[in-house]
């Protein structure tokens, strides 16, 4: 028996900078996991995917990544995409060097 879907968000890298990223409701890409897209249905995910596979211009590596809704917007599930979203883990630079 097939599992049940659970909610996600399309993401991926941002092909010059690096950073992570998340595509919008309104096909467009933010560094801001609250401003992702929310998917609830399998095929809508599936063809979102597809959308964000089209664009290696845009987004290196895009896939579909489990998230729950909150108060703040979508939120992970998964200790992989809670510390991808903090920024690369070698040095201070990015999102890293504006915390300190």
């Amino acid at each position: 028996m097939p599992r049940e879907f659970t909610p996600k968000v399309v993401t991926g890298n941002a092909l010059i900078e690096g950073d992570v990223i998340y595509l919008t409701t309104d096909d467009d890409w933010t560094r801001d996991l609250s401003e992702a897209e929310l998917l609830t249905d399998q095929g809508h995910a599936n063809l979102r995917l597809l959308m964000a596979e089209g664009q290696p211009d845009i987004v290196v590596g895009p896939y579909l990544a489990d998230a729950v809704e909150s108060a703040d917007g979508p939120q992970p599930t998964h200790f992989r995409e809670a510390f991808r979203r903090t920024g690369p883990s070698n040095y201070f630079h990015g999102k890293q060097a504006e915390l300190n």
